[in-house]
Order: structure tokens, then C-alpha cells, then sequence
């Protein structure tokens, strides 16, 4: 019972990653944060962790999900979930990764639109997007 006191005492001081991952809404479960950290998708301060690691304010953390990787760095501690506009105050993205992030997002919906060709003619908007793809491919 002391152990759990204690912890809940110190608070916003010691936070596991796990439960950051979790309250800054990389994961919808503890459970699936904690998968992620044990099969090798995050790395703190380029390391692999454990999910039980205790994180620190200015570490740096990538997160692997799917296609898409983030890096940031903690801002603040939280072990509560709260919104999404409260978990975005948790942490900062770096530029670099923002501008991976909106890249690698652009190339997967362009393979869409290449892999599925519309079933009518594009209209005017469309064939403007389309015209701007091919003066960037030829380039």
C-alpha cells in the first residue's frame, strides 16, 4: 500500500513511458503503448526502453505507427489522459519530422489516386492537382 501512496505523491515527477505514450494520445490503450515499446517502435533518446522506464522532461521519443514516424520532445509529465489539446502541450514535434510526416502523407495519397484511376473525368480542380504532380515528377 506505501509503494502506491508514493507514487501517487510524487506524481507529475516520475511517469513511466508507457503511461506518457498513453496520456499524450500516441496509443488509445496503455496495453497497445506498451506492445509498441516491447516490440521495438519507440525509442527514447535513441534507445530501446522498456515500457517501465521513468521519462524526463526534454527527452527525446520516437514513435513508430504504421507508416508514420514521430519525434518529439517531452515538454511535460502526465500520467492522466486528458484531450487531445491537453496532450498536445505534453510534447513538441520536431520541424524535421512534421515536414517527414506531410511528405511521406503526400506520396501514400498520390499512390492511391495512381492506383485508382477516377471512374469519370476530372474536373477542373483535379486536373489542376493532377497538372501540378506531373510538372513536380518531371523536375
Amino acid at each position: 500500500m506505501s509503494k502506491k501512496g508514493d507514487q501517487s505523491d510524487s506524481g507529475s515527477e516520475r511517469v513511466r513511458l508507457d503511461k506518457w505514450l498513453w496520456a499524450a494520445r500516441f496509443f488509445k490503450t496503455r496495453t497497445l503503448a506498451r506492445e509498441a515499446i516491447e516490440g521495438g517502435k519507440v525509442r527514447y533518446e535513441g534507445q530501446r526502453p522498456k515500457a517501465g522506464k521513468f521519462v524526463t522532461q526534454g527527452a527525446k521519443v520516437q514513435v513508430h505507427k504504421g507508416s508514420t514516424t514521430f519525434e518529439v520532445i517531452i515538454d511535460e509529465l502526465s500520467e492522466k489522459r486528458g484531450s487531445a489539446p491537453q496532450a498536445e502541450m505534453l510534447y513538441t514535434e520536431t520541424e524535421a519530422s512534421k515536414e517527414k510526416r506531410e511528405e511521406n502523407a503526400w506520396r501514400r495519397r498520390m499512390m492511391v489516386a495512381a492506383e485508382h484511376p477516377p471512374a469519370r473525368r476530372p474536373n477542373k480542380k483535379q486536373r489542376r492537382e493532377l497538372q501540378r504532380v506531373k510538372n513536380q515528377m518531371s523536375h
